[in-house]
Formats: structure tokens, C-alpha cells, sequence
């Protein structure tokens, strides 16, 4: 278990390899783990780290709420402790709205800027957010994640990629989920896109459904010389269900922004 000492509480993360950085953020119904194939990947040139926010996989319970705002301090004080001045940031779902929060608090951390089946407001989100909420007054996490999987995962996804992706879930607090909830479906930084400069890759899978392609089309064109990939065979979470051809798409970015 790797921890680090951030204000109150301890917080998880995971780290290989040396280099320019990149750090990964995972989504409101994963931890850091989900971004295991892109940490193997990627540290064969790189230094990649994931982080656990508070409340999820190895990071200590918050015992108060957390907002978007709260959550993202404890992710660039979490980097200050690791020495990392400035990385290439990905993040999925939950982790594109923190790392949107990130670029808009300061931009000078960012190398480049991926944003991963994720919006900057979601047309739905509180219709989204009150399901979420009505169903885990009677479910608990695990019936909930396997409740979710269909709206999750693409249809034809694998049942490995379906379990690992339940088991993630299962493990989350609920608690924590809940507050993590709130704070991601009512972010709103449609007015704050066209101020972000630095490089920025929007990536969407196939088959997402809580966060589609119309979604992504509106990060691309709000955000100043940003491209759009799709990632094709891959729901909302589209770094585990095709990670070959996400890494692909973000390796190239990457290496484009710059020397490796």
C-alpha cells in the first residue's frame, strides 16, 4: 500500500517508471486500480501515477462532504508531495471534471490536458443524480454496481471487464460515492473552456451512454485547437474495456505535445 500525508488524511496512489510525468484520475464509480493498464504502459517512458481521491481505494474516509473544488486540492497537494511540478493529466468521467477544475485553478500544472468520457455540463445530470440517489437508499454497493453495468459498459463487453468494473465498485464507500456524486454531475465549466490553453485531447468510447458523443463534440469545440478521438468496442469506461487503442490515441498525443 503507498499512501502519502495530504492535510488530514492519507491518500492512496500508485506510481511506476521515470520521466515526464502523467497522472491518471479515475471516475466516481472506480478507483485507481481501473488505471492499471495505462500506469504498465506508460511507464516504460514515462513516470505514471494514479491517485485515489479521499474516501476511495486507499485513501483515508473524509469525514465531511467534499466538493469539486476540495477534491482537486487534495490531488494537487497529493502532487506537491510526489515533486511533481507539472504532469500531462488524464482523467475519466469524475477525473475530467476534477482535472477541469485543476486547469481552471492553475493551468501552469498542466504539460497537456486529456479528458476521457466526461463533459462539462451534463444536460441530465440531475436526473442522473436523484436514480443514483433513490437507488442506494435501498441497495448496497454491489447491487448497485451490478445494477449499473448495463448503462456503464458497452454491450458486448467481455464478463472479466464486467466483473473487474463490479468489483471496483462494490469496494467504494457509500457515503463517499454519494457526496462524490454530487460533486461531479453539478459541475458546469462550459463558461471556462475557452480560457484553457494548453493541449487538450477529448476521448469518448463507442458505446458511452452517460456521458455520449455530443458530450465530447462540446469539450472539442469549446476548448481552443482540442482534438476528438473515439475509442472504438468501449463504453464509458473505455480505458478498461479497449485499452490498447486508448493508450494508442493518448501515446500519440502525448509524444505530439512534446519530448517524451
Amino acid at each position: 500500500m503507498a499512501v502519502i500525508k495530504v492535510g488530514d488524511l492519507n491518500i492512496g496512489y500508485r506510481e511506476r517508471g521515470k520521466g515526464e510525468p502523467i497522472v491518471f484520475l479515475h471516475g466516481v464509480g472506480s478507483d485507481k486500480e481501473l488505471w492499471d493498464k495505462q500506469v504498465a504502459h506508460f511507464s516504460d517512458s514515462r513516470r505514471a501515477v494514479a491517485i485515489d481521491y479521499p474516501g476511495y481505494g486507499e485513501s483515508d474516509l473524509s469525514d465531511r462532504d467534499l466538493g469539486r473544488e476540495e477534491i482537486a486540492r487534495y490531488v494537487l497537494e497529493a502532487l506537491e508531495q510526489l515533486e511533481i511540478n507539472a504532469a500531462h493529466v488524464v482523467g475519466l468521467s469524475m477525473g475530467g471534471v476534477v482535472a477541469l477544475e485543476i486547469v481552471c485553478r492553475e493551468a501552469a500544472r498542466i504539460m497537456s490536458l486529456t479528458l476521457a468520457d466526461t463533459f462539462a455540463k451534463h444536460h441530465d445530470a440531475k436526473a442522473i443524480l436523484e436514480r443514483a440517489h433513490k437507488a442506494l437508499e435501498t441497495m448496497s454497493m454491489r447491487e448497485f454496481a451490478e445494477a449499473r453495468m448495463s448503462a456503464v459498459l458497452s454491450p458486448h463487453a467481455p464478463k472479466e471487464i464486467r466483473r473487474e468494473a463490479i468489483e471496483n465498485m462494490a469496494r467504494i464507500d457509500k457515503r463517499s460515492y454519494q457526496w462524490a456524486a454530487r460533486a461531479v454531475w453539478t459541475g458546469d465549466y462550459l463558461a471556462e473552456l475557452s480560457n484553457i490553453a494548453v493541449p487538450t485531447l477529448v476521448v469518448v468510447g463507442e458505446y458511452d451512454q452517460l456521458t455520449p458523443l455530443s458530450l465530447a463534440h462540446q469539450l472539442r469545440s469549446g476548448i481552443r485547437g482540442a482534438s476528438l478521438e473515439v475509442i472504438p468496442d468501449a463504453g464509458h469506461i473505455s480505458n478498461l474495456e479497449n485499452p490498447a487503442g486508448f493508450n494508442k490515441v493518448l501515446e500519440a498525443f502525448i509524444s505530439a505535445t512534446g519530448k517524451v
